[in-house]
């Protein structure tokens, strides 16, 4: 269905590397593994071996091996592929194919990727790139810190991504692997910054910015990852952040977008972010000032929630890189007595490059209905912690400090050696584990 389309598409042998193709496990038969390997490939390639070119194939999605003679199965394991498919029939000598190293891993690929011997199909690498990363085997979370493991994953209330010190490392990535395969075309097959895992939109933004200009720079091709929990709701065929999408599709063109400002330093005790317009309950509505990072773009116009253009200078002033929400049009949509909630998104439109939004949040503190729980009562919700709050605001957490009685760390005590905003938090949790999430610092205390 997908090429009838006209649809490019690439078909692989996917979770089966943590199954019968596992490299790493113990006695591991790989006269076996090599066997059905290429049995498997062939019976793909013969069922599509006359689809069109618009059809490649990949091996298998994230192979583990951490070894050399693991490295070396699975270099063998992608020559068998190439032969399998070619040895099937059709099209298949000719059609494109995404070889692979160990987890796709670019780190681990520019280290250890051998390319088959011979090969005639028209190639590329394919690697994934969620950073560096490391599984603890109980939670099935990153540990390593590096980069984006706690930012991309939603581990450990990690909400702020943007310094130096953050692009440089992702760059470094990139660069490395670019340098290792120089005249070999690179694909990224899949990475993300989920619109689900709860994070301030900013920082996501930015990471969304940086990672496809930087593909770009070194000739890196890219796929998002989404299986309809991420970046399109497949219910209603909409982006959930369109602004996400659209400075992606701009970044891909080598635009340059203007981002909302917002907190880079990791050791910061607070976090800003202007991609928001907070207004707190039972105060009285004033101006407020958001700032962009322009990157060589200037600010064009302004429109409401209906779309209508705003008037300069009667709802909004600029400032150089600033832009001035008048109190006049901020009391259309908010005041002191509104009813706690997202309640109107401005747009901002800049000489090229995507338009950003300002959300204009009412906000009152967070009620908690009980501040205890019991291991009896997580047990009876199958191993989850729930905590009985209710948002005042925007229901998009960021991040909760959960302790003990004693102040410990409810869950991975050793966050006490992160920046002290993340220390002892929790977010929801991507894989498994403790559903521990909110907005503000609670500090609850379960029995």
């Amino acid at each position: 269905m997908t090429v009838s389309r006209g649809l490019y598409t690439i078909v692989n042998v996917h979770h089966d590397a943590s199954t019968w193709q596992d490299l790493t496990q113990a006695n591991a038969n790989y006269t076996a593994i090599e066997q059905q390997f290429y049995q498997l490939w062939y019976q793909i390639g013969t069922k599509l071996g006359c689809k069109s070119q618009l059809l490649a194939f990949e091996p298998i999605n994230e192979p583990t091996g951490s070894t050399q003679q693991q490295f070396d199965e699975l270099n063998k394991l992608n020559a068998l592929f190439v032969k399998a498919i070619d040895d099937a029939g059709g099209f298949n000598k000719d059609r494109v194919v995404t070889l692979v190293g160990p987890g796709e891993d670019s780190v681990k690929t520019s280290t250890s990727f051998v390319a088959p011997a011979n090969i005639s199909n028209p190639w590329a690498i394919q690697f994934h790139y969620y950073s560096p990363c490391k599984s603890i085997p109980s939670q099935k979370i990153c540990s390593s810190l590096t980069i984006t493991d706690d930012f991309i994953f939603g581990a450990w209330g990690k909400t702020i991504w943007g310094s130096a010190a953050d692009k440089a490392a992702l760059e470094a990535d990139f660069a490395e692997i670019r340098n290792n395969f120089t005249n070999i075309p690179l694909v990224i097959g899949e990475w993300s910054a989920s619109q689900t895992v709860p994070s301030d939109a900013t920082p996501r933004w930015k990471y969304v910015d940086f990672l496809i200009q930087t593909a770009r720079k070194y000739d890196i091709g890219t796929f998002v990852w989404d299986n309809g929990d991420d970046m399109l709701n497949r219910a209603t065929n909409v982006w959930r952040d369109q602004v996400a999408e659209d400075i992606l599709i701009s970044g891909s063109k080598g635009t340059a977008n203007t981002l909302p400002d917002s907190q880079e330093d990791g050791n910061a005790l607070t976090q800003f972010s202007y991609a928001y317009l907070y207004h707190k309950a039972g105060t009285p509505v004033v101006d407020q000032s958001n700032s962009y990072l322009l990157n060589g773009n200037t600010i064009k116009d302004l429109k409401g929630p209906t779309g209508a253009t705003l008037k300069k200078g009667t709802d909004y002033t600029i400032s150089g890189a600033n832009i001035t929400f008048k109190a006049s049009l901020l009391s259309k949509y908010t005041s002191a007595t509104t009813t706690p909630g997202s309640k109107a998104n401005f747009t901002i439109t800049f000489s090229k490059g995507a338009s950003v939004t300002a959300n204009l949040v009412q906000w009152d503190t967070s009620v908690l209905a009980s501040n205890s729980s019991s291991a009896s009562a997580a047990a009876a919700s199958g191993g989850d912690l729930h905590i009985p709050v209710t948002y005042k605001g925007i229901n998009r957490v960021a991040a909760v400090k959960a302790t003990l009685p004693d102040g410990t760390c409810l869950f991975d005590t050793w966050t006490v050696y992160l920046p002290a905003i993340q220390q002892c938090r929790s977010v929801s949790c991507f894989a498994s584990c403790h559903e521990v999430s909110g907005l503000e610092d609670l500090n609850w205390n379960p029995g």
